[in-house]
């Protein structure tokens, strides 16, 4: 019986990182891509460490060049990825009245474009096989706004809209595709945040705790699996009840 293959991107440190370690436990071989190479191979030393098979790839989703290259060079040595996971992603904030063109353009460029790039090389091999799992890391901010921050927001409701569009058109080869949105997770993303603004969330958060990135591995597992193969076009809320 193969493994499966699972390749996750932004897989260096936090959310990605624990899905990969996720995922890892659940059979799947790994490929741990982002740009933090030294990372990434700490990464793959902790799946190598729980007897887990992993690969990592220098992949830079704003370079379309890189993605082509990237998965070229996955699937000529793995011959298949089963489950993609669209996790890069970044912040750039900032009131739109004074927001850079290249902040909202790099925003848009790493966590919507770079998705959708990344989706597009893994599609023919997915059809091919008539099985797939495309999961798209989302955000509450997406789905709620947030002030000073229209580039992410815009770039998470697109990868919203992206994951509807998408299941519709693989639905007939076998192949689902889900968003997870999280609200806010304890990551390095969200570690430097003045104290008053994360006790102003904490209080908007019903269960009373910031997520962490084991709740989002978790959704993860699950969307992967094959208990969650009548689910597609989904977005599955992570939040703590923040936003219903």
């Amino acid at each position: 019986m193969f493994n499966r293959v699972a390749f996750v991107t932004g897989a260096s440190r936090g959310i990605g990182r624990a899905i990969s370690l996720t995922l890892c436990r659940t059979g799947f071989d790994i490929v741990v891509a982002s740009p933090e190479i030294e990372n990434n191979e700490l990464v793959a030393e902790e799946i190598r460490a729980c007897s887990g098979e992993a690969m990592t790839l220098n992949l830079d989703v704003t370079s379309q060049e890189s993605i082509k290259e990237g998965f070229t060079k996955v699937l000529a040595d793995k011959t298949r990825i089963d489950v993609l996971v669209n996790n890069a992603g970044i912040t750039r904030d900032g009131l739109a009245v004074r927001m850079k063109v290249a902040d909202w353009e790099l925003v848009l460029k790493i966590n919507l474009q770079g998705a959708f790039l990344c989706t597009q090389q893994v599609l023919p091999s997915m059809m091919k096989n008539r099985w797939g799992r495309i999961i798209n890391i989302a955000s509450v901010v997406g789905q709620a706004g947030a002030a000073g921050q229209a580039n992410y927001a815009a770039s998470k409701a697109g990868l919203i809209g992206l994951t509807k569009a998408l299941a519709q058109e693989m639905a007939s080869r076998s192949i689902t595709v889900n968003a997870i949105a999280p609200g806010y997770i304890a990551t390095d993303m969200t570690k430097g945040l003045p104290d008053e603004v994360k006790q102003k969330i904490l209080a908007s958060v019903p269960l009373g705790r910031m997520g962490t990135p084991e709740d989002i591995a978790a959704a993860v597992k699950f969307l992967a699996s094959e208990d969650a193969g009548y689910i597609t076009g989904h977005v599955l809320a992570v939040n703590g009840g923040m936003y219903m």
